[in-house]
């Protein structure tokens, strides 16, 4: 499955919204990948190593189950998660874009790719089309959080 969306962050005709500035936006995004617990509550625990400015590595801990993963960093630009074949999970990658299409408009672009080809129907279709509401809701509580952590300071 192939799948991406774009998730607005600053809207000049909107006063509602608090605009965010690309480098707490960014600051947020590398948050998700080094402290994933705060963005998903449902993780038991995250161990990171091989920590540069790069990139870091990591063993996600769900119940029994042990996912690695690497995250790669291209700062102020994207944050890439490539998680290899283990065991019974396919390889996969994920990325999340921050674009600029105007001055002080922001927009972050969440792209995934499961490895699977695209050509699939039946009771596979569906779970895949219940995997992108799933993961577009997800992306959409990512963005929540990093504007209240923005909100009370804690980006800092």
């Amino acid at each position: 499955m192939k799948f991406n969306h774009l998730i607005q962050i600053n809207d000049p005709l909107n006063p509602l919204i608090d605009s965010l500035t690309r480098e707490q936006l960014w600051r947020g995004l590398v948050l998700r990948a080094e402290s994933p617990r705060l963005f998903m509550p449902h993780l038991d625990d995250c161990q990171l190593s091989e920590k540069s400015m790069d990139s870091v590595c990591r063993a996600l801990r769900y119940g029994d189950l042990v996912i690695q993963d690497k995250v790669i960093y291209l700062p102020q630009i994207q944050v890439i998660y490539e998680v290899p074949a283990q065991g019974e999970i396919p390889a996969s990658r994920m990325s999340m874009t921050i674009e600029e299409p105007e001055t002080d408009v922001l927009f972050v672009r969440f792209e995934y790719d499961d490895g699977k080809p695209e050509d699939i129907d039946g009771s596979e279709a569906f779970y895949d089309n219940f995997r992108r509401s799933a993961y577009q809701e997800a992306d959409i509580d990512t963005i929540r959080i990093i504007r209240e952590m923005t909100q009370r300071g804690s980006l800092h």
